[in-house]
């Protein structure tokens, strides 16, 4: 029987810049293979092929997605296992804390024809400077798009219950956890659920809530405390002992959208666009902000307002995906020619030296 596959986003295009949160979830494991190369050197497809092999021998992995390529990954984690394969170039560098004992480095650019990549060696560097003037254009625009959506919380949080909020929260602690703890240090790791791509938004929700008994759905507006509930939430499963994962906001990584504590069998996400849901099954329940902590008739009172301020974060958010989808087009003529320079048989090679010591170490355990 196949392992279950949790799905999630390490690293994030954001309001602040590319957001990293690998260290996060490569924390603890004992072997990791950070992988290096140029587009089109095979990372994604050699990530996907290993975590494939384990998943179908019944280990349960997750999958490190792209934020700027929905069709690739950029990481596998077998945690059973204590392995992790991830890509380490650019934006998403990572930094060996053990070189040689936990880190390898896989230089997959062993398998490229450096003559051939010389004849093209002014466009690639026009190519990567047109790519990162993308990237930076959309980080840009996205901070734009915060300011406007701190616009738009203002109408809320003016016109917000404090006490009431609090209240909320405390009882969905006692809700939660009822007077349960243990004794050890929890085991916190942050994610994202989903992520500005040059598709769009993207989510995981249905795939990491999978499974759970109780799922809460908070809805509510722009500035009406969910991500403060959240975070509180967060740190009382914590101080509880109980292992927590925290995933932050894609659009701000300051803000969090979701914590999901398996050993009590529940997630409380933040379940208004662009990460949308409703209940459909049991034990799915709505938390609502707006009606127990917003001043009734808000809405309506500032309706022009709030319209007018939405469609500018709406306008420039759209932008923001544009630019990301001009990276990504800056990104794939890089990789036609990297393609073209490639002897994919050293990939396979190295994905089969990575693969026999994964099952030494299988082996071992």
């Amino acid at each position: 029987m196949a392992g279950k596959v949790l799905n999630y986003y390490a690293g994030g295009n954001t309001a602040r810049g590319f957001y990293s949160l690998y260290d996060s979830n490569i924390e603890g494991l004992d072997r990791v293979f950070i992988l290096k190369g140029g587009p089109g050197t095979g990372k994604s497809s050699l990530i996907k092929k290993i975590g494939n092999i384990w998943s179908e021998k019944g280990y349960d992995i997750e999958f490190l997605h792209c934020s700027s390529d929905t069709s690739s990954v950029d990481g596998v984690i077998i945690r059973a296992l204590g392995v992790g394969i991830v890509d380490g170039t650019a934006p998403h560098v990572i930094e060996p804390k053990a070189p040689g004992a936990i880190e390898e480095y896989v230089n997959l650019g062993e398998a490229w024809d450096s003559d051939f990549l010389a004849e093209y060696k002014v466009e690639i560097l026009e190519m990567a400077a047109k790519k990162k003037e993308a990237y930076q254009a959309a980080y840009h625009t996205f901070a734009r798009a915060l300011k406007v959506h701190d616009d738009w919380e203002r109408y809320y949080i003016h016109n917000m219950d404090f006490e009431a909020a609090n209240e909320l929260t405390n009882t969905l602690i006692d809700t939660l956890f009822t007077d349960k703890s243990v004794n050890r240090k929890a085991d916190v790791r942050h994610r994202f659920l989903g992520a500005a791509t040059p598709a769009g938004a993207k989510d995981y929700v249905p795939n990491l809530t999978e499974g759970l008994t109780n799922r809460y759905f908070i809805k509510g507006r722009p500035g009406s405390g969910k991500s403060t509930m959240l975070k509180k939430l967060a740190k009382a499963s914590e101080e509880k002992g109980f292992d927590v994962e925290v995933y932050h906001c894609g659009f701000d990584p300051y803000s969090l959208d979701m914590i999901i504590v398996r050993e009590l069998g529940f997630a409380i996400f933040d379940s208004t666009a662009p990460h949308e849901y409703f209940p459909d099954r049991e034990g799915d329940v709505i938390v609502d902000m707006y009606e127990t902590t917003i001043r009734s008739g808000t809405d309506e009172r500032y309706e022009k307002d709030i319209k007018l301020v939405k469609e500018r974060y709406t306008t420039t958010m759209k932008d923001a995906i544009e630019k990301l989808a001009e990276a990504k087009n800056w990104h794939e003529k890089l990789e036609k020619i990297y393609v073209n320079a490639m002897d994919y048989s050293v990939v396979d090679k190295w994905a089969a030296t990575i693969q026999a010591e994964i099952e030494k170490i299988a082996e071992a355990k």
